[in-house]
C-alpha cells in the first residue's frame, strides 16, 4: 500500500483557497491594509512627534488626573525605562501596534461574548472554535496573514487580533454568565430597559472577570509582537529578533524588559480606566 495516499496535507486545500481570496477579494484586502496602516501610522506619529520627556510628563499628568497617582507612577517608570534603554522609537511602535490590536480584538470579542452568554446555542457552537484557536501555535496565524497581506505591520496586527480574540470572548461569556440572577430580576422588575440593565448592572458586576480577559488579551498580543518581528512588523519584536540572530544578549534582554514595561503599563492603565468607568454609573445612580 502506498502510504502517501493516506497522508493528509492541509496545504493542498488551503493554498488554492488563499489564491482564490487574493484573486477575488484583493480590493477588500487592499482597503483593510490602507485603513490599518492609516490608523497605526497616525497613532505612531502622535506618540513619536513630541520629545520623549514631553510625552512622559504629559502621560503622567493625564493618568494622574484621569485614574490615580499609583497608575501615574507606573506610567512614569515604564516609559522612562523604555527611554533609558535606548528603545524609545521601537517601544512606541509596539505600544501603537498592541493598542490597535487589543482595541479591535475587544470590539470583536465583547459583543460576541455577550451574544454567547444570551444564546446558549451560539456558545456551544463557538466553544470548539475557540478551543482550536487557543491550541494552535501562535506563529501559525502569521502564515495565512502573510500570504494574504504580504510582509509588514498589517499581517502582524491581523494575526495579533486573531490570537487575542479567543481569551477575551471566552472570559466575556463567563463574566456575563456569572452575573447574579437576582440583580437581573431586580432590574427587570423596576422596568429598566435592556440597555440600562447592561450598562448599570451587568457590566459592573462582570467587570472583575472582564478585566482578566482584557489582561489576557494584552499579554497574548504582546507575545505575538515578538513573533511579528519575524515578518517585518518592526518595534520591540524586531529588536528581540535582532538580538537573537546576532547573539547580542544585552539587546535581547533590554527589548524583552521593554516589552514587560509596555505590558505593565497597558495593564495598569486599562484596569484603572475600566474600574473608574464601572464606578461612575453607581455615582450617577
Amino acid at each position: 500500500m502506498n502510504l502517501n495516499l493516506l497522508r493528509f496535507s492541509p496545504g493542498l486545500y488551503f493554498a488554492p483557497a488563499v489564491d482564490w481570496l487574493n484573486t477575488n477579494f484583493h480590493p477588500v484586502f487592499d482597503a483593510i491594509t490602507k485603513l490599518i496602516e492609516a490608523v497605526l501610522g497616525a497613532l505612531e506619529s502622535a506618540l513619536l512627534y513630541p520629545p520623549p520627556y514631553v510625552l512622559i510628563v504629559a502621560a503622567v499628568l493625564v493618568v494622574a488626573f484621569a485614574i490615580n497617582i499609583r497608575s501615574a507612577v507606573v506610567a512614569a517608570v515604564a516609559l522612562s525605562f523604555c527611554l533609558l534603554a535606548g528603545l524609545w522609537a521601537a517601544s512606541m511602535q509596539t505600544l501603537a501596534l498592541v493598542t490597535v490590536a487589543v482595541a479591535i480584538s475587544v470590539l470583536i470579542a465583547f459583543p460576541l461574548g455577550v451574544l454567547a452568554s444570551r444564546r446558549k446555542g451560539f456558545e456551544v457552537a463557538v466553544r470548539p472554535v475557540l478551543d482550536i484557536m487557543q491550541t494552535v501555535p501562535p506563529w501559525v496565524y502569521l502564515i495565512p496573514a502573510v500570504m494574504i497581506f504580504s510582509l509588514g505591520r498589517v499581517p502582524a496586527i491581523i494575526a495579533t487580533i486573531i490570537y487575542g480574540v479567543p481569551p477575551m470572548l471566552r472570559l466575556t461569556t463567563l463574566a456575563f454568565n456569572q452575573v447574579p440572577k437576582d440583580l437581573l430580576e431586580l432590574g427587570q422588575a423596576t422596568g429598566a430597559p435592556p440597555r440600562a440593565i447592561l450598562l448599570k448592572i451587568e457590566i459592573p458586576s462582570a467587570m472583575p472577570t472582564l478585566l482578566v480577559g482584557l489582561n489576557q488579551c494584552i499579554l497574548l498580543s504582546l507575545a505575538m509582537v515578538v513573533l511579528a518581528g519575524l515578518v517585518g512588523a518592526g518595534g520591540l519584536g524586531a529588536e528581540v529578533t535582532r538580538g537573537l540572530t546576532r547573539m547580542e544578549m544585552g539587546l535581547g534582554l533590554r527589548a524583552g524588559l521593554a516589552i514587560v514595561a509596555i505590558a505593565i503599563l497597558l495593564d495598569r492603565l486599562s484596569k484603572g480606566a475600566l474600574q473608574g468607568r464601572a464606578r461612575s454609573p453607581d455615582r450617577s445612580a
